[in-house]
């Protein structure tokens, strides 16, 4: 099965890409929950949290370092945001590419 965020990440998929360094890329999520709603993905192919091994503790770290980073540059350090993972089908989760969203601009 093809993984749209591997195409993304890439570039084989356009995206309103936001940020991006080694390790993740960052972009607008299509259909958005909040005012800002970003998806950040990992570079390398994970399927879910629950596929998550003991050596992915770094990459899972740098995920959250940089939404920590856009939270700081989007001027939400102060206000707040929310950080999401979905785990599995009854999780919520749509995608099988490990992602975590960043969710800001309002409640």
């Amino acid at each position: 099965m093809e993984c749209i965020f591997c195409k993304i990440v890439a570039r084989e998929h356009p995206a309103d890409i936001e940020y991006e360094d080694d390790d993740v890329v960052v972009f607008r999520d299509l259909y958005p929950k909040a005012p800002v709603h970003l998806l950040i993905v990992p570079r390398r192919h994970i399927e879910s949290v629950m596929a998550l091994e003991e050596g992915d503790a770094a990459l899972v770290g740098r995920l959250i370092l940089t939404a920590k980073r856009i939270g700081e540059a989007k001027g939400f350090a102060e206000r707040g945001y929310r950080l999401t993972f979905h785990c599995g089908a009854e999780g919520g989760q749509v995608i099988y590419h490990l992602h975590l969203h960043f969710l800001a601009g309002r409640r």
